[in-house]
């Protein structure tokens, strides 16, 4: 028998391990910071054993910040700055991984493996682009060669192109967590998360052929742009913004006035949709230019719950039915509040209840899906593509 070579010798050796440690990545659009989430694995599939042992949130400096929006959700850049920063972020994350395991007191050998979302720049579904012969389409930058020689840890990343390659969109692929981790036989669960971006996972408890899984519109990727734009804050914190103004309901209708809203599930957008502009676009349009910054982030609070209530009232009527909330805008009373009060029926909480931190869903998410890309089998969710997602870069 002809011997393996020292990688794939090293990838036999985690797959025939009872129990596999892996640091999750998400960096998300809203661009806060590095959610890092180191976890234990055992199994695979619906099978999974999980156990959260370390999370963090490293928070990003303002040039990080500027360097990356250069690139970000433009249909133009510069080809120079978006090359030279696929492989600065790749090094950079693979920095912040060290610096985390330092203070956790954990050495890189203990890591089994690293499952990198790395840094979206640009989201182009082909309902969006429009472009006769051009597929779906997505990038994510953050190399993980250099993430993997960086830190000397097998690296797993690029996972929605695969998705894409099979009939997908490239997102949201939080169903294969949520059906993993978050379904539960006999109870009819919703998982929303509002990150940049809310999306939701439907789980009917008798019957997973019927999930859903499918992005609905803002989550806090709008309040923050504005936030910081007219408050110079990074976000709305704990909504003490929305609670001093009132929502503005004609503004609100134009921003809900918008083809994504109605077009057939599932569907996928981002910033390249939902930004400032359009938000300018909606104010002309209702006559709404001069209301009061204040009323303007009430105004964006709402439109997110808004869009959640609606979408749910639409697709998912039902009174046996729990809500599980994470992202940030989990942490945004406004934000539960209004959707208390439009969705009265629901059993609304968060994803701790699940026993998730509710900030490190997505990194454990991607966890997770470096553990399915190591040892799991295609699993068929709903109408998704069943395929095994990320690319390999070994250290050595």
């Amino acid at each position: 028998m002809i011997p393996l070579n020292t990688n794939l010798q090293y990838l036999v050796n985690i797959a025939q391990k009872p129990e596999r440690i892996g640091i999750g990545l998400m960096s998300g659009t809203s661009l806060d910071g590095l959610d890092i989430a180191l976890c234990r694995f055992a199994g695979s599939g619906l099978q999974t054993e999980f156990e959260l042992l370390k999370f963090i949130t490293i928070p990003y400096n303002d040039h990080f910040k500027d360097e990356v929006r250069q690139v970000f959700a433009k249909r133009s850049a510069d080809m120079e700055k978006l090359c030279l920063l696929n492989a600065y972020i790749g090094n950079f994350h693979a920095e912040l991984i060290l610096q985390a395991l330092d203070q956790w007191g954990i050495k890189t050998i203990e890591v089994d493996f690293i499952a990198s979302h790395g840094q979206t720049v640009y989201h182009a579904p082909a309902r969006a682009h429009g472009l006769v012969n051009y597929p779906n389409s997505t990038l994510q930058i953050g190399d993980g060669d250099h993430i993997a020689v960086k830190t000397g840890i097998l690296t797993i990343s690029d996972f929605r192109q695969k998705h894409i390659a099979a009939g997908g969109e490239g997102a949201p692929l939080a169903l294969y967590g949520d059906a993993i981790l978050g379904s539960k036989k006999g109870e009819n669960r919703i998982l929303l998360n509002m990150g940049g971006i809310a999306n939701l996972t439907w789980l009917p408890g008798d019957d997973l052929s019927g999930i859903i899984c499918t992005d609905i519109g803002p989550g806090n990727t709008l309040i923050d742009a504005a936030t910081k734009k007219y408050f110079n804050k990074p976000y709305d914190e704990d909504a003490r913004i929305a609670y001093l103004g009132t929502i503005n309901t004609a503004l609100l209708d134009a921003l809900l006035d918008n083809p994504f809203f109605w077009a057939d599930l599932p569907k996928t957008t981002g910033p390249e949709l939902f930004n400032l502009a359009y938000v300018e676009q909606a104010q002309q349009r209702s006559d709404t230019t001069n209301i009061s910054p204040a009323d303007l982030i009430t105004t964006l609070s709402a439109f997110t719950a808004t869009g959640i209530a609606a979408f749910i009232n639409k697709y998912l009527p039902g009174e046996d039915i729990k809500l599980f909330a994470s992202g940030g805008g989990a942490s945004n009373p406004f934000i539960i509040e209004q959707l208390q009060k439009a969705l009265p029926a629901l059993v609304i909480a968060d994803t701790r209840a699940l026993g998730i931190d509710p900030d490190a869903k997505e990194a454990i998410l991607f966890a997770l899906l470096g553990n399915e890309a190591l040892i799991g089998s295609p699993l068929k969710i709903g109408d998704n593509p069943a395929v095994l997602m990320g690319k390999f870069s070994f250290a050595g």
